[in-house]
């Protein structure tokens, strides 16, 4: 470990990182594919993205984690440490990553860029504005909302039932105050006033479609599909009788690129795409993860959350949607997630508790349970903390074993690659076979029935309490021809529970739904449940206030 130890910030800006250029050469892409924004990122051309769609299979990895704590765990860090460690053991590989949101960077949660000596570079940029994606994001779901809002004004031809709107605005940002408002007072010229409320952009069905969008046909046709609510006679009124697909493709043209960075190590690194896992789909685009799999031997991805969340998506959804299939799971723990989730308060986690960590040992149970239910085998990566003691880490490594599951401790924070060659080596053996995942559910099972499966199967609740507005929505979807998608649950990540205060592995509970959604263009019903907003507050001591510009122009308090 560095005799010093340095902020992330620090460690980035003393990074020497590759011209971009360079780095794509080592993939074989050509100097013509690249769209550089800078010496050090760049996009990859819609041209070349469909070019190497001949190319050979590289091999997905999924890394995924056990319940978080609100102090974050690594997992970002633990797929980028992979990457590096593959190439350290001599494997031709790559990561997928998603782009960090504004709202999480200036909060509570940090960035997305990894940590320690496993972060992707350059790490300022990727934290906050980086290429402009999400921005154009923002922009595409807000122009759909202005021309709604224009047909209205000027005479409804389409006889749209304003009671029921479905689409309002978004901003990548966490502001509380925007979840409720009343806009278009003023007069006749205003708008109609309503009610209405933001999310937050990475939660916006454009998000979900741009993520899942093929190319840029497929993203148009997806965007024409997203129903903004109703006429008066009950039919739904899509974006494309708008006319409001071609504009919004437009404004998302540049952005469907993948983005190319590289890590403190040089492997190459495409990040793209940021929904959230509590409230998306949590994974990043399919265009930027066929392109690597076509451009690496191995390719790393991450989902967001634990396999609760992020990983259950990445099957039912993704996985489903894109064909894709990985070779390996990856489960990130640490001790003191487990000893959180084993009842120790968040202050005692620097000290030893093996009481604390074997009674959370319950939740990695569960996650492991969940993962060799999708198929294919999995690894627990110990991502290893300065305060864990040797005893704790045997405690958790001897029920890993127990499992008949490998446990790797795993240094990549501070030793990069090399931290994590045992995990990579792993990887590799486990990676061998081939493997077809396994959904948790059929499509022709119904809406409601889907619900319920995750809950059960996956979260260990004993029943799902839908209000009687959310099951009337799900019947009228089945019989708008929508009951084949997939659901797409929306809830805390902190616990397999509503309740973000439930710890470790509680069975038994009832999950209550509060809201359905529909997102037609990204292929699948949302489900709300408990007290989750899909427009996030900021904490009470926010990290935007530690963020600021030194004298020499250079950003201070980024993580």
């Amino acid at each position: 470990m560095p005799a010093t130890v340095k902020s992330d910030l620090h460690i980035a800006r003393d990074a020497k990182p590759l011209p971009i250029d360079e780095v794509a050469a080592g993939l074989s892409i050509p100097a013509d594919a690249l769209i550089s924004y800078g010496t050090s990122k760049a996009k990859l051309s819609h041209d070349f993205c469909e070019s190497v769609s001949d190319n050979g299979n590289g091999k997905l990895v999924l890394v995924t984690a056990i319940s978080p704590t609100p102090m974050g765990e690594g997992k970002t860090a633990t797929a980028v440490g992979l990457a590096d460690g593959l190439r350290h053991i001599g494997k031709d590989s790559l990561v997928c990553l998603r782009e960090p949101s504004l709202g999480p960077v200036f909060g509570m949660k940090g960035g997305a860029a990894g940590g320690g000596y496993a972060q992707v570079l350059p790490m300022e940029d990727i934290n906050l504005h980086f290429t402009g994606d999400l921005h154009a994001i923002g922009a595409a779901h807000n122009l759909l909302a202005a021309m709604l809002d224009n047909h209205l004004h000027w005479g409804n031809g389409l006889d749209f039932d304003v009671r029921r709107r479905t689409w309002g605005r978004v901003v990548d940002m966490n502001d509380r105050a925007l979840r409720h408002l009343v806009a278009g007072l003023g007069g006749p010229g205003n708008s109609l006033p309503r009610q209405t409320g933001f999310d937050i952009t990475v939660a916006s069905e454009v998000m979900a479609i741009f993520c899942l969008a093929e190319n840029l046909a497929d993203l148009k046709q997806r965007l024409g599909k997203i129903v903004v609510g109703y006429n008066n006679d009950g039919g739904q009124l899509r974006a494309a009788e708008l006319g409001a697909d071609g504009a919004m493709t437009a404004l998302l043209r540049d952005a469907l690129q993948p983005n190319l960075v590289q890590t403190l190590e040089h492997t190459p690194a495409i990040v793209h795409g940021g929904p959230f896992a509590n409230i998306a789909h949590g994974c990043n685009s399919v265009i930027a993860t066929r392109s690597g799999l076509k451009l690496a031997d191995y390719v790393v991805t991450e989902a967001g959350f634990g396999s609760d969340l992020g990983a259950e998506k990445f099957f039912n959804i993704k996985c489903r949607q894109a064909g894709l299939a990985p070779a390996a799971s990856v489960l990130v723990a640490t001790v003191r997630a487990l000893k959180f989730n084993g009842g120790a308060a968040q202050a005692s986690l620097e000290t030893e508790d093996l009481a604390a960590l074997e009674a959370g040992l319950v939740n990695l149970q569960r996650h492991l349970d969940n993962l060799k239910a999708f198929g294919g085998p999995v690894v627990v990566a110990i991502n290893r903390f300065t305060a864990d003691s040797d005893a704790e880490l045997a405690l958790l490594a001897d029920f890993c074993e127990a499992q008949g599951v490998r446990a790797c401790l795993a240094s990549h924070w501070a030793e990069g690659g090399a931290g994590a060659a045992e995990l990579a080596r792993a990887v590799v053996e486990l990676a061998e076979g081939e493997v077809q995942p396994a959904f948790s559910y059929p499509s022709n099972l119904s809406l409601l029935d889907k619900i319920e499966t995750v809950a059960r199967s996956v979260y260990g609740a004993a029943e799902v309490v839908a209000e009687k507005k959310s099951r009337r929505h799900l019947q009228a979807l089945e019989e708008a021809g929508y009951g084949d998608l997939p659901v797409c649950m929306a809830k805390t990540p902190y616990s397999f529970t509503a309740d973000p205060s439930v710890k470790g592995a509680p069975s038994g509970f009832e999950l209550p739904v509060r809201e359905v959604r529909l997102s037609a263009g990204a292929g699948f019903v949302v489900v709300l449940c408990g007290d989750l907003f899909t427009m996030p507050g900021l904490p009470r001591s926010p990290a935007a206030e530690r963020i600021t510009v030194n004298g020499n122009g250079e950003i201070e308090g980024l993580f």
